[in-house]
């Protein structure tokens, strides 16, 4: 068999403890020629050990020194037939020890999916029956009475439209009302689905993150919330303060941080009064000091001038 052939079970073990045949256990030579020529040149180590198959059917085990197998061996199966003294080669496969290093299970791929994996142009289909989905509308192809028109009446809007040829969705079906309403998506958000985004948002954004611990004040009664539509909008918003660390993000009512639009209100700084200039009004000065003020005296009238030069 080829050398990459290999099994991801444990290696086999006899069901009871049995005597391995005795030509079949000196086949070691035979077991090592055929495990070389499986592999490739130099793998093949030291012989382990011999194990009784059954009747006259032995599997000798050898170390496999190949790189990125540890712990892995070489199993050569051989056998005779009954009254025969030939020994035949029956298999050769590496098959893992005990301690062999294995690969991780294989996990499906929409298991292996995180959020942020997705990238420009990747595709990623949604289940038939994924349980975060469910029908938008419901009775379209149902006969009546769960049909919207009785059946009198869609027959009546068959005959008449038969000529149209291009005709989606067709009228008097629950399509045609459900467009008409603004509700023509086919699966809407179960229940299931609400609860698991709700766990997602709230887990990010939600009262026990630190953030919030030691906000001021919850998203609830700040300003920069935005409230959402449907029956989230009881429990989350989207925020829309450019300085929070959720910015964009939808967030609990009951998260919140530091840019509360209420937490803190700085007042404006006083501002000087402008200066006042009055360039149309007169001021008068006088020319002499008050009589009262007591910088200078009036001129005494009593001296007369003596005409003296």
């Amino acid at each position: 068999m080829s050398a990459a052939t290999t099994r991801s079970g444990s290696p086999r073990t006899p069901r009871a403890t049995r005597t391995p045949d005795r030509l079949c256990a000196e086949a070691v030579d035979l077991a090592r020629e055929a495990a070389e020529e499986a592999a490739a040149p130099g793998v093949v180590g030291a012989h382990i050990e011999v194990v009784a198959e059954g009747d006259r059917v032995v599997t000798h085990y050898f170390e496999s020194k190949e790189p990125g197998y540890r712990g892995w061996r070489w199993a050569v199966t051989v056998t005779r037939a009954s009254r025969a003294k030939n020994v035949t080669l029956d298999e050769t496969v590496l098959l893992p020890g005990s301690d062999a290093l294995l690969a991780p299970e294989w996990v499906p791929w929409s298991e292996r999916l995180r959020p942020g994996d997705m990238g420009p142009g990747d595709l990623l289909p949604t289940e038939q029956d994924d349980l975060r989905l469910e029908p938008g509308y419901t009775g379209e192809d149902a006969p009546p009475p769960n049909s919207v028109l009785s059946e009198e009446l869609e027959e009546h809007l068959d005959t008449e439209d038969a000529e149209i040829v291009t005709r989606t969705p067709a009228r008097g079906t629950v399509a045609a009302v459900a467009e008409e309403l603004g509700m023509r998506r086919a699966r809407v958000l179960s229940r299931y689905g609400l609860h698991v985004a709700a766990d997602r948002w709230d887990e990010a954004f939600g009262a026990a993150t630190p953030m919030a611990q030691a906000a001021p004040a919850s998203c609830e009664s700040c300003a920069f919330l935005m409230p959402l539509a449907g029956s989230l909008k009881q429990a989350f918003g989207v925020c829309a303060n450019e300085f929070s660390p959720a910015d964009g993000r939808v967030v609990s009512l009951a998260y919140g941080c530091g840019g509360h639009s209420e937490a803190a209100i700085m007042p404006k700084p006083p501002r000087p009064a402008p200066p006042v200039f009055d360039s149309t009004a007169v001021d008068a000065f006088p020319l002499r000091p008050a009589k009262d003020s007591g910088s200078t005296t009036e001129p005494d009238d009593s001296f007369e001038d003596l005409g003296h030069s």
